[in-house]
């Protein structure tokens, strides 16, 4: 009785040490492995052979699964090369080679429009300042908003002003004087026309007067002829 007891000890007690055992090896299998250069050159050989080999066995899946074309480089430390390719990889060379250069006409583009943008501001400040002086100038002219003008800045003013006005002056006199010219011209080509009427008028009433002249020497002539035949019908009335 007592050896059956003492069997069942050491069976509980076997398989705490091994529920412990356990325990350790899981925790070990979970603690993070720190990523960095492994320095023994045996445990790094082995680790890239390792690792190379899922890092293709998931590519492999990843095109099978998903239908992509995958190639993968890849060079180990003593120069050796490992590739794979779900297709022809200078196919797939050749492809990426093609989008790289077209990504970077595309990207072109963006940096001019960027600097013609840059442009585009810097003309639109200049323009926005050049138009207040403008306008400012425009109200100094005016006689408004000289506060700030100095003395000198005031006796420009005035020289700009007096110059300014003898201009108008002279583009008002030049204007009356032309106007003056033309009002002539039209003065006198009426006065033509006038005349011209005039002696039309005078030849129609000449015309006038040579027709009424002989229709009253037709109406004598027959009042003559009249008084001739009743004088030669007065025999017969005897």
């Amino acid at each position: 009785m007592a050896s059956g007891v003492d069997s069942f000890y050491f069976l509980s007690l076997g398989f705490s040490l091994l529920q412990v055992v356990k325990c350790d090896c899981m925790k070990m299998v979970r603690q993070k492995i720190q990523i960095k250069k492994i320095d023994n050159l045996t445990a790094r050989q082995v680790t890239f052979s390792k690792r190379r080999r899922g890092v293709f066995k998931k590519a492999q899946e990843l095109s099978t699964l998903c239908d992509a074309e995958i190639a993968l480089i890849v060079f180990s430390a003593t120069g050796k090369l490992f590739h794979y390719s779900s297709s022809s990889m200078m196919q797939l060379i050749e492809r990426h080679r093609g989008l790289s250069e077209n990504s970077d006409k595309l990207g072109q583009p963006s940096l001019q429009l960027l600097k013609e943008n840059n442009s585009y501001a810097m003309l639109s400040k200049m323009l926005v300042d050049k138009t207040r002086e403008l306008r400012n100038f425009n109200r100094q002219l005016m006689g408004e908003e000289l506060q700030g003008l100095d003395m000198d800045e005031l006796i420009k003013l005035e020289k700009m002003v007096d110059g300014g006005l003898n201009h108008v002056v002279e583009a008002k006199n030049d204007k009356c004087l032309k106007e003056i010219s033309l009002l002539k011209k039209k003065e006198s080509k009426l006065m033509e026309e006038n005349a011209k009427l005039k002696k039309q008028a005078e030849k129609s009433e000449g015309t006038g007067n040579g027709i009424e002249q002989s229709n009253s020497s037709d109406c004598t002539s027959n009042s003559r002829g009249s008084d001739t035949s009743l004088r030669l019908g007065l025999p017969f009335a005897n």
